[in-house]
């Protein structure tokens, strides 16, 4: 079986509460090679909106980068438009990319869209960048203008994963990172058709199902 990259979803969320320092380090200690986390506004770990704009008690990104010192971290920016507090200026997009910079290689920063990871890229080219996409998108067009874009990865929902589509985006140059796959048969099937990473709620099985066996 292929090496796989197993990333936790908001940490270890069935251990601790999503997107804390507790959550971080239950995913190191069950095996896994890194987490994916979601930052907003202040630099705040947090997948929904916060409704404190100072975020008293909230982790930072630099508590994550910090706790997760030698782990791969996938960081995901959320700023939608749908939602409050969007900024079409882009700076949070910029405020992450100083602060992950240094950190180098264990660092992908995603997001839903292109614009932000477009700033990233801007503000420092160095720090790969992965584009998120649902279901429903049109994956391969999502290949090109990854490609397009500079971009180095494609970060599709895993239901719309195919052979077709990891074979397409490895050809491109691009990694393929999915998510959110939770069931042991799913990850080795993903497994077989080359992804490099997946991102889990369940990274203790992950790592049974996939670093197990012959």
């Amino acid at each position: 079986m292929a090496f796989v990259t197993i990333l936790g979803h908001r940490g270890s969320p069935r251990e601790a509460p999503e997107n804390t320092i507790e959550s971080f380090l239950a995913a190191r200690a069950a095996g896994a090679d890194g987490v994916e986390l979601d930052v907003r506004r202040g630099l705040l770990l947090s997948h929904d909106p916060l409704p404190d704009p100072a975020g008293a008690g909230v982790p930072t990104l630099g508590d994550a980068l910090a706790a997760c010192a030698g782990m791969i971290i996938n960081v995901e920016i959320k700023n939608l438009p749908h939602e409050p507090g969007w900024d079409p200026e882009e700076a949070l997009a910029r405020e992450v990319a100083g602060a992950v910079a240094p950190v180098g290689d264990l660092i992908v920063v995603s997001a839903f869209t292109l614009a932000t990871i477009d700033a990233v890229r801007a503000a420092a080219p160095a720090v790969r960048t992965g584009w998120l996409t649902l279901a429903g998108f049109d994956q391969q067009a999502a290949v090109a203008t990854a490609v397009e874009r500079g971009h180095s990865a494609l970060h599709p929902h895993e239901s719309a994963v195919t052979q077709d589509l990891v074979d397409a985006a490895h050809a491109a140059g691009l990694q393929l990172t999915t998510w959110t796959v939770d069931d042991p048969a799913r990850m080795q099937e993903l497994a077989a058709m080359g992804v490099d990473a997946i991102i889990t709620n369940l990274p203790s099985l992950a790592v049974a199902a996939l670093r197990t066996g012959p």
